[in-house]
């Protein structure tokens, strides 16, 4: 077989397919990923099954079309949970305003939303609808929310809409499609074959068993981090403080919540790994004697005696010396002096610090990072958390790559 004629032979793609009018050039989409040498299989909502029929798509598969969560031909041997694990890649188009806000919630009331909740395997979606819909704030949270966990959205474009309109929302054309797809799978990343172990949001140490010191993090910075760098190749072991967040697709997670937890989280994952990014805003003391009942309010004063955490970083680089590691540094001032002194006291490969305080880096979902290595830096102008994510992982990758 000729690899450069069909360079998705041996492929397995799962498309989805939502109710919205570009679900017609679905069918067109189908037919060139199947002269690839993909293999494809069809899953429809009940709105894309009000545009084009179901047969249309089974004869261009080859392939039986599922369009219903509640088979019970299918369902008796938990048929959606073997479709999840069955492709290399996911990829819905179009995926409309709906399909997009259902995934960033964790909604699962039909049979594609449910695959996309319950798959480990990459996914790829092709925004369609209308150019109002698409600006809409609500639109551009989930995107943010997407991009976050590592969903790879190839478009819109712009131009003419159905609606009459003119504007961005148009799905891609199926050409650009399955070209994206081709250097998606067909492409190695350039941390294909690195092991990479991402810290990330706060830790917690406890004062009784009510309270604790903690700090601002949201882990959210972190958890962009790790799936941009399991979009680049890297398997991605994410180690995680107490934070309420989706675990990116593909990454493998570890939950902590003291900063000694995390030392011992992050020093297993390490010890098969090539690359550590600490992200975390760990707590740098930890209460001395911690009451093992809640303590009553009765004096007007409550002193604490607080004794220092280990240090991970400190810590893993006597450890582990040959570990590309890469530090983070949240400062509310001097930050260039305060970083490269991190940088250099650490013996660590990069560093990227972030001005916090005043609504600045913690609780938000944006961003702007300096990058600091011997010999040079970066800016990572302001932006989505995930933007600034990618932006970080590109440079982390050629640092490692080209040291």
């Amino acid at each position: 077989m000729n690899t450069l004629l069909t360079p998705l032979a041996g492929r397995r793609i799962l498309l989805g397919v939502t109710g919205g009018v570009a679900a017609y050039k679905a069918a067109d989409l189908l037919r060139r990923l199947k002269e690839a040498g993909a293999e494809v299989r069809v899953v429809m909502t009940t709105h894309a099954t009000a545009f084009v029929a179901p047969l249309t798509f089974q004869a261009l598969s080859g392939e039986p079309v599922r369009d219903g969560l509640l088979d019970p031909a299918h369902e008796a041997a938990m048929g959606h949970i073997e479709l999840a694990r069955w492709p290399d890649l996911i990829l819905v188009a179009p995926a409309t305003a709906n399909c997009m806000a259902k995934v960033a919630q964790g909604l699962a009331d039909d049979l594609l939303s449910t695959l996309l909740l319950a798959t480990d395997r990459p996914v790829a979606m092709a925004p369609a609808m209308n150019r109002l819909m698409w600006a809409n704030p609500a639109t551009r949270a989930n995107v943010e929310t997407l991009l976050a966990r590592g969903i790879q959205l190839l478009g819109p474009g712009s131009g003419d809409q159905a609606c009459g309109e003119t504007g961005e929302g148009r799905m891609l054309e199926p050409v650009q499609i399955r070209d994206a797809v081709i250097e998606r799978l067909t492409t190695p990343g350039p941390l294909q074959g690195c092991r990479a172990v991402v810290s990330a949001g706060p830790t917690r140490e406890p004062i009784d068993p009510v309270r604790f010191i903690g700090n601002r993090s949201s882990g959210k910075q972190g958890f962009a981090v790790a799936a941009a760098l399991k979009a680049l190749g890297a398997e991605v072991t994410l180690v995680a403080g107490p934070v309420s967040l989706p675990t990116p697709a593909g990454v493998k997670r570890v939950d902590v919540e003291t900063t000694a937890q995390m030392l011992e989280a992050a020093r297993t994952a390490v010890a098969g790994a090539q690359l550590f990014v600490s992200v975390a805003a760990v707590a740098d003391y930890h209460v001395a004697d911690v009451a093992p009942r809640k303590i009553k309010k009765h004096d007007a004063s409550l002193p604490l005696v607080l004794n220092r955490n280990p240090d991970i970083l400190s810590t893993l680089r006597a450890e582990f010396p040959a570990l590309f590691m890469v530090g983070f540094a949240a400062e509310t001032d001097d930050l260039e002096t305060h970083a490269r002194g991190k940088l250099e006291r650490k013996g660590l490969q990069m560093i990227a610090a972030n001005q916090v305080g005043d609504g600045r880096a913690f609780e938000v979902d944006r961003n702007a990072l300096q990058v600091f290595w011997p010999g040079g830096s970066a800016t990572l102008d302001e932006g989505p958390k995930a933007d600034v994510a990618r932006a970080l992982a590109a440079l982390i990758a050629d640092r490692y790559r080209n040291p």
